[in-house]
């Protein structure tokens, strides 16, 4: 019988022991009986109970300092405290240790069945939320973002430092850095683990509709709204709220995106009653915000209140030595999702991820071993599974040409807007003859952001 039916009773009288034994037994619970305190504690440690009948008054080891030890388990029982000496300051000092509930001899069979029922129903919950926080740490846990770099280990250490505040959290980094990723690990790492995680990327929906996402609407705030909608912030009360793409958003919601930071609380679409909500705020750009406050497109209040800490995830180029791991990692999860045996990866590919720049960054490198996984034909992943464009060497200014858009148009947007992108910065760059300065301020963009951009795109400078 597992611990969820199972009961200890700690009591010096033998009759009351076995008394409760038998009304215990009755309701298909499963008793074990002791007299001390002191072997309370050892059958506790050999066994895992449910709920724990505690006497109050035991000789030696009286019924707090068990209390006391037994919350140092690992899946303490959850105790219910006997006493025919009831005071007040006993019953506060318990339920301070921990008591859920206080009894006091003589009771009523019915008052004591109850007890235990509602008792186990609390083991129950408390397992639960044990085990779901467990699989949160495992699945979403820091310790299973790959990494061993010293930029690595510095998020690492942030993660750590941060995920047990309440503290707004702002993400920096390209697109594929593993952004949200990062986010999922400091809300499991948080003591808020057990409370909903919401994620939205807000680049991705129109502003108009975007605003009753977060903060839903009431009916009639709008065309088609028929009924009361409750908002993400709402779905994320008590836990963690994941902003993408942040630098997306409309200056009206900046300003009530600023409200509910400050004042805790917001207010639906068309509504007037101001709703009260406990949500972390987790932001996310792959744009400059401050450039944004610059040019009045982003508030400067909002990013202050953003840019309290700030985590910059490094793009995977800046950290090639993780290369080998990542793509074992990818290679190890494919295979399983496709029942496949474990491949092993040629030392001529590995040679060729090393030397690539990765302008997709980690979300690039997981979709190349995917393919490579499934096109394999036997044990072994060679160069010729890769695609040819990780081939291509960095295109110097100095060889800059006119080249058809065309050609990408077989590619999914996300990969075509990139290279679209790559193409209109290297005419920027052929025209102000490979001055970077000049070639920014064409694309009216900071200098910085060329230069990353440029590093991105594998794209060197003239010698």
């Amino acid at each position: 019988m597992s611990a969820d039916r199972r009961v200890l009773i700690v009591d010096d009288e033998s009759i009351l022991r076995e008394v409760l034994s038998v009304l215990l037994g009755s309701e298909s619970w499963e008793t074990d009986t002791v007299e001390t305190g002191g072997e309370a504690l050892v059958r506790m440690r050999e066994r895992e109970y449910g709920v724990v009948l505690l006497d109050l008054m035991l000789p030696g080891i009286d019924g707090l300092d068990v209390l006391e030890e037994m919350q140092k388990l690992e899946h303490p029982p959850v105790a219910i405290m006997l006493t025919a000496y009831a005071s007040l300051d006993k019953a506060v000092q318990a339920t301070k240790l921990g008591a859920f509930n206080f009894i006091a001899k003589p009771f009523k069979n019915e008052e004591l069945l109850l007890a235990v029922k509602n008792a186990f129903d609390h083991y129950e919950l408390r397992e639960e939320n044990r085990r779901l926080k467990s699989t949160l740490r495992e699945r979403y846990g820091f310790e299973n973002i790959i990494g061993r770099g010293a930029a690595m280990r510095q998020v690492f250490d942030l993660i750590a430092q941060v995920a047990p505040s309440r503290s707004t959290v702002l993400l920096l980094g390209e697109s594929g850095t593993g952004k949200e990723l990062v986010a999922r690990a400091i809300h499991a790492a948080s003591g808020r683990a057990s409370a909903p995680f919401v994620a939205i990327n807000c680049g991705n929906i129109p502003s108009d509709l975007l605003e009753s996402e977060l903060f839903g609407h009431v009916r009639g705030a709008f065309t088609g709204a028929t009924s009361l909608k409750k908002g993400l912030f709402e779905a994320a009360d008590g836990g963690t709220i994941f902003l993408d793409e942040i630098g997306t958003l409309s200056l009206e919601i900046q300003s009530r995106l600023l409200r509910v930071i400050q004042e805790r609380e917001f207010r639906r679409l068309g509504g007037l009653e101001n709703i009260k909500v406990d949500a972390r705020i987790i932001a996310a750009t792959n744009t400059d915000l401050a450039l944004g406050v610059s040019r009045g497109t982003f508030r400067e209040d909002l990013y202050y209140r953003l840019n309290v800490i700030v985590i910059r995830l490094p793009a995977l180029r800046e950290r090639p030595d993780d290369i080998p791991a990542l793509a074992e990692h990818f290679i190890r999860k494919f295979s399983a999702e496709n029942r496949r045996e474990k491949l092993t990866l040629e030392p001529a590919a590995l040679k060729i991820l090393m030397d690539y720049s990765w302008p997709g960054n980690v979300r690039e490198l997981e979709n190349v071993m995917e393919r490579a996984v499934v096109l394999a034909p036997g044990g072994v992943i060679g160069a010729d599974l890769l695609p040819k464009n990780l081939l291509q060497p960095p295109l110097p200014y100095a060889e800059i040409s006119d080249i058809s858009l065309d050609i990408y148009e077989d590619l999914p947007l996300r990969d075509r807007v990139g290279a679209y992108e790559k193409e209109i910065i290297l005419a920027a760059l052929k025209k102000t003859g490979g001055n970077q300065k000049k070639a920014a301020e064409l694309l009216d963009v900071n200098p910085t952001t060329l230069s990353e951009k440029l590093k991105r795109f594998g794209i060197r400078e003239i010698r």
